[in-house]
């Protein structure tokens, strides 16, 4: 699913990855922990084409995503991955229902079936009965809940989450745990999770950590 090889990433004078390799598998999840600093979060966003290394190579799903310009990268990253943010990253001004759609509508997709396929996922993940609510009228669980779903909108090759639940009470954040497992048995979705959160970490199938820039 993922396979990446040798990557580097400098900003400025500062060495931030040291030559990464990592392979995920289908229906994986894999957690990545290490001090601040350690470059973990350097690494989602590579892996999710939202940086680019300065050198290595990176596959994701059969595709050498290092060779596509900028608008296949884009549509690429639209429809093979889906994120996760400690802080959700909803749009304030758009309903729950609106904020999951928004994948589908850049993808290009009716109104209709945007529609359809945001109510499918918030009943999947028991939010549903506030579709019709903002960000700020929604607790912290349910709003990171929303989150899972626009992640999941396009039915991306693999999710990546950066300290998914560090923004969230133990309760809320135990049920987010339980929920990216019930995912991956449902959907057989593949998970790369940046967390501190050593409960998460343990859960996962592969514990891996980063120190001073490598694996």
């Amino acid at each position: 699913m993922i396979r990446a090889t040798g990557l580097h990433k400098r900003f400025g004078d500062l060495e931030v990855l040291k030559g990464v390799d990592l392979h995920v598998a289908q229906g994986e999840v894999v957690s990545i922990v290490g001090a601040s600093g350690a470059g973990k979060t350097t690494l989602l966003q590579i892996l999710g084409t939202l940086e680019k290394a300065d050198s290595g190579s990176l596959a994701i799903n059969g595709q050498e995503v290092t060779k596509l310009g900028s608008q296949a990268l884009s549509s690429f990253r639209n429809k093979h991955i889906g994120f996760v943010f400690q802080f959700h990253h909803l749009l304030p001004e758009f309903t729950a229902l609106e904020n999951v759609m928004m994948p589908g509508l850049i993808a290009g997709k009716s109104m209709r079936a945007c529609t359809a396929r945001a109510e499918e996922l918030l009943a999947r993940l028991n939010v549903l009965p506030r579709k019709e609510h903002k960000p700020n009228q929604l607790s912290g669980g349910e709003q990171q809940r929303v989150a899972v779903a626009r992640a999941l909108f396009n039915n991306p090759s693999v999710v990546l989450a950066d300290e998914p639940s560090g923004n969230l009470d133990s309760a809320h954040a135990k049920e987010l745990h339980q929920l990216f497992f019930d995912l991956r048995k449902e959907l057989g979705q593949t998970f790369v999770i940046v967390t501190h959160n050593e409960e998460l970490a343990e859960m996962a199938d592969r514990r891996l950590v980063m120190k001073d820039g490598v694996i």
